[in-house]
């Protein structure tokens, strides 16, 4: 069973019955589910997931004033709630703490985003890492009965306002550019295989990034980039490209292949900014790419940063 319907499972058996006997008068308040961290929030749990904090749990989200008058009573019981589930018993290490329960809405939207609410202007979207928005608009939502969580989530599911992708991939193209299509065979001529590593893992990194983007999805946690692009309907062959370019080693011998992928990635990738109506120039040097991003900009706050500056 995966975790998400174990813990949908769970809920139904004993949640429900907290939320609206136990604590019915507040049940008007209250939304439960399974949002956060954890691979069984973005459906990537296997049996190598069970070995730490996995198990039958959910959340409960309150307003903030609610959580002050009745937080603690509602988690005192949630903690007796039984541990053992369909053969499963949660697993919690100390760094796994805190993922289910009940909490605060403004807090557990603020751990995540800084804010306790949702982002109001491009700077506030700007600052938040595309990492934490996959993570809260991850897992799933068994009810909301307030609307207030869910209200704050469909906003950061509608992904980020236009300004704020075209600063990201303008970031994103000019660190493809400098990492991957200059400095690595700079490296390689040199000798300098430890560079190489370093410039490709930076490329790599920074391509990724771009495919979500362009696919309008947050990418997750580093661990899951890869598993999760596989999913993306946009730029699969970039992806197929990059999973053949982390497997080659940094030789003099497998230099002109790198270099290959490296410029193949960054055509498809350029040849998608165009798709999207992001960028005209049909430069397969993406530096030329980030320029006329950020030439495109309309709020100088955003406008006038450093081509490579980002909170990714």
């Amino acid at each position: 069973m995966k975790g998400m319907e174990l813990s949908k499972d769970y809920f139904e058996e004993y949640g429900r019955e907290l939320i609206e006997k136990q604590f019915s008068e507040y049940k008007q308040y209250a939304a439960a589910g399974l949002v956060g961290e954890g691979s069984e929030c973005l459906g990537f749990d296997d049996e190598f997931s069970r070995d730490h904090d996995f198990g039958p749990g959910f959340c409960v989200w309150l307003p903030e004033a609610i959580y002050e008058q009745v937080g603690e009573q509602m988690r005192q019981a949630y903690e007796r709630l039984p541990k053992t589930y369909m053969g499963c018993v949660r697993t919690q290490t100390a760094q796994g703490g805190g993922r289910v329960g009940v909490f605060s809405i403004g807090r557990f939207y603020q751990k995540y985003t800084g804010l306790s609410h949702a982002p109001k202007d491009n700077l506030e979207w700007f600052r938040i890492p595309e990492r934490f928005l996959s993570t809260v608009t991850s897992g799933q939502v068994f009810c909301d009965f307030y609307g207030e969580f869910s209200q704050i989530r469909a906003v950061l599911k509608a992904f980020y306002p236009r300004d704020v992708v075209k600063k990201k991939l303008a970031a994103r193209a000019a660190v493809m550019a400098q990492s991957g299509q200059y400095n690595y065979p700079r490296s390689m001529k040199r000798g300098d295989s430890y560079a190489a590593w370093l410039a490709c893992g930076e490329f790599v990194r920074a391509a990724l990034s771009a495919i979500y983007l362009l696919n309008e999805q947050y990418m997750p946690f580093y661990k899951w980039a890869f598993r999760g692009a596989e999913e993306l309907p946009a730029l699969r062959t970039a992806v197929r490209d990059l999973r053949e370019l982390v497997l080659i080693t940094d030789r003099s011998e497998t230099r002109e292949k790198k270099e290959w992928l490296i410029e193949n990635i960054c055509i498809e990738i350029g040849r998608e900014l165009n798709r999207k109506g992001f960028t005209v120039t049909t430069d397969s040097f993406l530096q030329a790419h980030g320029e006329e991003l950020m030439r495109n900009i309309q709020d100088p706050r955003l406008g006038n940063l450093h081509i490579m500056v980002d909170q990714n």
